[in-house]
């Protein structure tokens, strides 16, 4: 091994999502409206420099592209799998892209454990198959994600945002596409714009990690519903703190919106002040509504960062 070897960083456990050279759309279609049509859209009108083949069995091309019946036809190893086929047919689509050496899938279907228990089943299913040969997922219940400077757009909004230097990551696809659009009229641009879905897989505290390292990333905004693995969260988000800012909205302040949350989700809400709490330990920021994130994102896109140790007030009076 070359002494400059030694020198190149060790790759992160999610890069693939974020730098893939071949994305596959499965269910990639012609019909108007629809998440299979809007992804390979947005994959072949945006230039990241990756080639993109659309699955389909029952059709030969899409979009004027040539299409493969599955992930094995396609002629060369696929590092990403944009599935948005119906949810009883994902577990055995990803068994067959892990088997195929695909190494991330980005699951956009919903109807999985909000479903109920037959939804749970067939997530645990999927990612099953998905370990058994090392494949990582996104998702489900996901729009999937946005980097803005390299031109990857893998998400099936109809509209990509700006680039900036913002990070946005979000357990809600509604909301997401809520922040997009606030965010084209504002002309607020993202380094990263992130829907996790309901992270059966990909985690916070990789995705937050992630981002702490990105060079292009000065800022990192979150809307979560729940945490997770709690230790590992407040362990990234402490180490990303040390070096930019980190703003979360979370949902369940209070009993009545913790159940809505879990509704959506599928998962149990934290304890908020205990939430609260470790947030203080972080270093992270939380704010208490949607217009509270919308003009946190806003400050930090347009106003440089203050420089030195220590904050200056100026006031009319000294009760302030």
């Amino acid at each position: 091994m070359s002494a400059d070897t030694h020198l190149l960083p060790d790759p992160h456990p999610i890069d693939v999502f974020f730098a893939p050279r071949t994305v596959a759309v499965i269910g990639a279609t012609e019909e108007a409206n629809s998440f299979g049509r809007t992804a390979l859209w947005n994959l072949i009108s945006s230039p990241f420099g990756g080639t993109v083949y659309p699955v389909n069995p029952q059709r030969r091309s899409v979009l004027g592209v040539k299409a493969y019946p599955t992930a094995a036809a396609v002629p060369e190893q696929i590092d990403v799998a944009l599935i948005v086929t119906p949810a009883p047919t994902v577990p055995g689509i990803v068994a067959e892209c892990a088997a195929a050496g695909v190494k991330g899938a980005i699951i956009v279907t919903s109807g999985f454990r909000v479903a109920g228990q037959a939804g749970g089943a067939l997530e645990q299913q999927a990612l099953a198959a998905a370990r058994q040969h090392g494949m990582r997922l996104m998702g489900p219940n996901c729009l999937g994600l946005i980097r803005p400077r390299q031109g990857l757009n893998a998400s099936c909004v109809r509209t990509a945002p700006l680039a900036g230097s913002l990070a946005f990551v979000s357990h809600s696809a509604a909301l997401a596409a809520a922040v997009l659009d606030w965010s084209l009229g504002e002309k607020i641009g993202f380094s990263h714009f992130i829907s996790l879905g309901s992270m059966l897989d990909v985690s916070w505290s990789e995705t937050i990690d992630y981002l702490g390292s990105d060079p292009g990333t000065e800022s990192i905004l979150i809307y979560m519903e729940s945490i997770g693995d709690a230790r590992a969260f407040l362990s990234a988000t402490r180490e990303a703190a040390l070096t930019k800012p980190v703003v979360i909205l979370k949902a369940g302040r209070t009993e009545e919106s913790a159940r809505a949350a879990a509704s959506h989700t599928g998962n149990l809400v934290e304890s908020d002040a205990v939430f609260d709490a470790a947030l203080r330990r972080c270093g992270a920021l939380r704010v208490n509504s949607v217009t509270n994130l919308f003009a946190m994102a806003e400050l930090l896109a347009r106003q440089p960062r203050p420089r030195g140790p220590r904050l200056a007030i100026v006031t009319n009076a000294g009760g302030p």
